[in-house]
């Protein structure tokens, strides 16, 4: 896929829409937010009819390398983080975690900075780090893998 075919903008909203599309055909309504909406990209409403379930959705092309982060503010509120790698560097598919914000922040490395904590992690890792949450869209606290 050539990175040159599109904005950051249309990456971004592709990958929010890919979000919502993905968990809405495993079984949890979903709905992306308006473009600016503040902490959160999409609302679902899980299966067991609790309250509905707000999510940060970060997207990048695979690199590896020191340099090379997602990340998010500590101070955003959202109840789950969903990291779509786009194919890149080695990684000729496209891979998506869907990880509850508690296990995202325990997980996580954390620089200080003036507006909050940034948490982070190398793009090169989060395979490596997050497995369990590898295409978590029915939103299990454990990873999709888990009984």
């Amino acid at each position: 896929m050539n990175p040159q075919a599109y904005t950051r903008k249309q990456m971004g909203d592709a990958c929010e829409m890919l979000v919502a599309a993905e968990m809405t055909l495993a079984g949890i309504p979903a709905m992306k937010m308006p473009d600016n909406w503040p902490c959160y990209d999409v609302i679902a409403q899980p299966k067991d009819g609790g309250p509905p379930q707000r999510i940060s959705v970060k997207a990048r092309t695979f690199k590896r390398g020191g340099e090379t982060f997602v990340d998010y503010w500590g101070k955003d509120q959202f109840d789950w983080l969903a990291i779509v790698l786009l194919p890149g560097a080695d990684q000729p598919t496209r891979r998506t975690f869907i990880v509850p914000r508690g296990v995202a922040d325990a997980r996580t490395p954390v620089r200080k900075t003036k507006e909050a904590n940034d948490h982070y992690w190398r793009l090169d890792r989060v395979a490596d780090v997050l497995p369990e949450f590898e295409d978590n869209y029915c939103l299990s606290m454990t990873g999709r893998n888990s009984k």
